[in-house]
């Protein structure tokens, strides 16, 4: 099975690095160089080069690499949706906690509705792509999108929104063929997932504020349930860009790309029921599906 490559999509600094206006910018080699969204150009799924069908992998974009504590993201209300050092005040923002200590990130093409309450939390979303903690041992630069495997999810409440965090796994790490799902994080990395829970609940407290909170019981939640929650926040895109191709409004002052403005095609209907699928061959029968995708 040979899988899509992103080896196309080039990085393009401008700005003084430590300013205010300082920007990492996706562009395509193969097209002239021309500015792409990684929040809405670059594939959710990663599909089999040769069939068209879902290999079980998703793109991550990392925007704060492991290691490091610059609070790096994407620039969700700027044209072309560049990567920026997030600021408050004037003030670029670091993690006051210290170092991250696993890739983050977010899934290009999710949304996370802050219109839309979901019923295992009672909370609408952040208003953001969806959030990712690639736990694999190479350090990933800030852009650089890795093909990874989903693991597990944790729902946490921030300020009483909900702020998904999908554990994952670039596909090229050591661990890797090891880890299908939070049950192999939990017996082969054991503390990783509560190290991961710890961080977040406890990183604003040096700014003064109160630990944040988890929801579902503060489990995480395996891998068919991410993947449902990966799918509902790609639908959610979805209806955002459909609705500014219409000429809607466009919320909270989001820069949205139009679908005739895609640089890839919105992926196809046999991988949006994907998840769906999962639950439904959990007994083993893949039908159309590889292995990879119900491992």
């Amino acid at each position: 099975m040979r899988r899509n490559s992103n080896s196309s999509i080039n990085l393009v600094s401008a700005g003084e690095e430590g300013t205010l206006e300082y920007r990492i910018q996706h562009v395509m080699e193969d097209h002239d160089s021309k500015v792409i969204s990684a929040w809405h150009d670059i594939p959710l799924y990663v599909l089999d080069e040769f069939s068209n069908k879902p290999t079980g992998l998703l793109n991550f974009v990392c925007e704060i690499p492991r290691c490091s504590r610059k609070k790096f993201e994407i620039a969700t209300k700027e044209p072309g949706n560049p990567i920026k050092q997030d600021e408050k005040k004037g003030v670029l923002r670091e993690f006051k906690k210290g170092d991250i200590f696993f890739n983050y990130g977010c899934f290009p093409r999710t949304w996370e509705d802050p219109e839309h309450s979901h019923p295992d939390t009672g909370c609408a979303g952040d208003n953001d792509p969806l959030d990712v903690c690639e736990i694999g041992m190479r350090i990933v630069p800030t852009g650089d999108v890795r093909q990874v495997k989903v693991l597990g999810v944790l729902a946490m409440i921030d300020d009483g929104e909900t702020d998904w965090k999908v554990i994952a796994i670039d596909a090229d790490d050591r661990w890797a063929p090891e880890l299908n799902d939070v049950e192999d994080v939990e017996r082969l990395l054991p503390g990783v997932v509560d190290s991961i829970r710890e961080w977040f609940r406890t990183y604003k407290i040096p700014d003064g504020k109160p630990p944040n909170v988890f929801g579902l019981g503060e489990r995480c939640m395996p891998r068919t349930y991410a993947m449902k929650v990966i799918n509902e926040c790609y639908l959610a895109w979805k209806t955002l860009v459909s609705n500014a191709s219409l000429g809607g409004e466009v919320p909270r002052n989001l820069s949205v790309s139009k679908l005739t403005d895609l640089m890839a095609e919105l992926e196809p209907d046999h991988v949006l029921s994907a998840s769906d699928h999962l639950e439904a061959t959990s007994d083993g029968e893949a039908e159309d599906y590889p292995a990879s995708l119900i491992a």
